[in-house]
C-alpha cells in the first residue's frame, strides 16, 4: 500500500466511524427505532462523483460496527459484506442533485411520521421553518420504500430546501455534514412535534409571505461569521 492508499483508508476508516457514530446518534435521538430509517455520508467532493458510504440494510446501529458500513458506488455497484440500505437509491440520486449536500438522514421520526401519514406540508406557522431553505416545507407524494420513483419525488420535494417529509414514510433532510444534518435532522423533528402540537388547538395562525422573505433573507447568514466595516 503506497502513501495515497494509505491516506484514503485511514479517511475511509474515520467516516466509517462518524456514519455509525450518526446512526447510533439518530437512535438515542428517537428519531428511529430498531432498523428503521439510514444514514449516508458523500465520497469525494461533487465533482468526483465518488459515491457514497451508507449504513447497512437490516441491522439495527447497535449491532453494526464500523465496518459493515457499505460503499456504493455511482453506478450502483456495491462493496462490503452486508447489502447497502434499501434507500440507497434516494442518498444517491439527492447527491446528484444537490452538490451542497455532504450527509443524508432518513428517518422515521414519530411526529414527522404522523405529518407525513397525513401528507402534508408545513406551512410557515413558525419562522425556524426557514432553516430548511423556504417558507414551507413540502411533503413528496407517496412511492414504494427503495423504487426510482421515491427518489423522484423526494428531489423535486428538496428543491431549494434541506428537508422534505415522504407521504406515508418518513423524514429525509441533508447537511454539510453528518453533524450538520443529525442537527438538521433533531430540529426539524421537534418543528413538526410543535406544528402537530398547535394543531391540537386549531388551524396555526401563519406568518406572511412578506415575514417569511424576510426571515429566508436572514437566515443566509444565519451562524455564519459576520464582518463589520466602518
Amino acid at each position: 500500500m503506497n502513501a495515497s492508499q494509505a491516506t484514503h483508508a485511514r479517511d475511509i476508516g474515520a467516516l466509517r466511524s462518524a456514519l455509525l457514530d450518526a446512526a447510533r446518534a439518530m437512535s438515542a435521538a428517537r428519531l428511529n427505532v430498531g432498523t428503521a430509517g439510514n444514514a449516508s455520508v458523500r465520497l469525494g467532493d461533487a465533482a468526483q462523483n465518488g459515491g457514497l458510504l451508507i449504513t447497512p440494510s437490516g441491522v439495527p446501529p447497535d449491532a453494526c460496527t464500523a465496518a459493515q458500513m457499505v460503499v456504493v458506488h455511482a453506478d450502483g455497484r456495491f462493496d462490503g459484506e452486508l447489502a447497502p440500505s434499501s434507500e440507497w437509491q434516494l442518498h444517491r440520486d439527492i447527491y446528484a442533485a444537490f452538490p451542497a449536500a455532504g450527509a443524508i438522514l432518513h428517518a422515521h421520526a414519530p411526529f414527522a411520521t404522523a405529518l407525513a401519514c397525513q401528507r402534508r406540508d408545513i406551512p410557515p406557522f413558525h419562522y425556524m421553518i426557514a432553516r430548511f431553505g423556504g417558507s414551507t416545507v413540502r411533503c413528496a407524494p407517496y412511492a414504494t420504500f427503495g423504487t426510482q420513483a421515491l427518489s423522484a419525488a423526494a428531489v423535486a420535494a428538496l428543491q431549494e430546501r434541506r428537508a422534505c417529509l415522504l407521504a406515508n414514510h418518513g423524514m429525509v433532510v441533508h447537511g454539510r455534514d453528518l453533524d450538520h444534518a443529525l442537527a438538521l435532522a433533531i430540529e426539524f423533528e421537534t418543528l413538526c412535534e410543535q406544528y402537530w402540537r398547535t394543531c391540537q388547538l386549531g388551524e396555526p395562525v401563519l406568518l406572511s409571505d412578506e415575514e417569511m422573505r424576510e426571515v429566508v433573507e436572514r437566515f443566509r447568514w444565519y451562524g455564519k461569521p459576520m464582518t463589520h466595516k466602518g
